[in-house]
């Protein structure tokens, strides 16, 4: 039977298609996004042994206690970043194994993305050359902080649960952008979205929905 990462079988085109049909069914309505998660071969950022279950509406694991978010989480993440004014210059906290990246870098211009975990960093890094991604900036470092010396950024998307915003990142959005991230309350999680206007900032909850925790310091 041929290997699962050559884009044969179930990591096939089709294959894709499906999953946009099923997240179009789910409600995502950026035409943009669905085409980007046709075009992003989801299979090569995850294990082997586990591509056959890429297009599955699933997230999987990646070691080191991380996941890859399911094809509709990042689907819906990245649609309500895309509404900021302009789609530049994106901020991604927790670069994981790149799909996320990948996809935020199909629709702005530049995209730069902190990930905690050394030995994910690399693994991203590979990802990112077979996806031809070229407009990607990867950093190691603590997500808490973000990269100042960098912003404002028109949209910045966090991967991982904080219990609060982190305060460094209010500060790194621009005047009409937004931050998309999940939040824990009593043991909950839901998808938030700040806005940032003239007058200050607006946040509205959404879905429900599950990611590891956001973890201070560098491994």
């Amino acid at each position: 039977m041929t290997s699962g990462n050559t884009g044969i079988g179930m990591t096939s085109q089709r294959t894709r298609m499906r999953m946009v049909e099923r997240l179009r069914a789910q409600g995502i309505r950026d035409e943009s996004v669905l085409a980007v998660m046709g075009e992003v071969p989801r299979h090569i950022f995850v294990d082997e042994a586990l591509a056959s279950r890429a297009y599955e509406d699933i997230s999987l694991p990646l070691g080191f206690g991380q996941t890859i978010s399911s094809p509709h989480t990042v689907a819906r993440m990245t649609e309500l970043a895309r509404g900021a004014t302009a789609f530049e210059k994106v901020l991604e906290i927790g670069t994981g194994c790149g799909y996320q990246t990948v996809v935020l870098s199909r629709l702005a211009r530049q995209v730069y993305s902190m990930e905690r975990i050394a030995a994910l960093i690399r693994k991203a890094r590979k990802h990112l050359r077979e996806a031809g991604s070229t407009n990607v900036h990867l950093r190691h470092g603590d997500g808490h902080a973000g990269m100042p010396e960098l912003a404002p950024f028109d949209a910045i998307v966090m991967t991982a649960a904080a219990i609060q915003v982190p305060a460094a990142l209010l500060g790194q959005i621009c005047v009409g952008g937004r931050m998309v991230l999940p939040l824990e309350k009593r043991g909950e999680q839901q998808l938030c979205v700040i806005e940032r206007t003239e007058k200050g900032y607006v946040e509205r909850r959404m879905d429900q929905v599950k990611f590891v925790p956001l973890v201070p310091g560098v491994g």
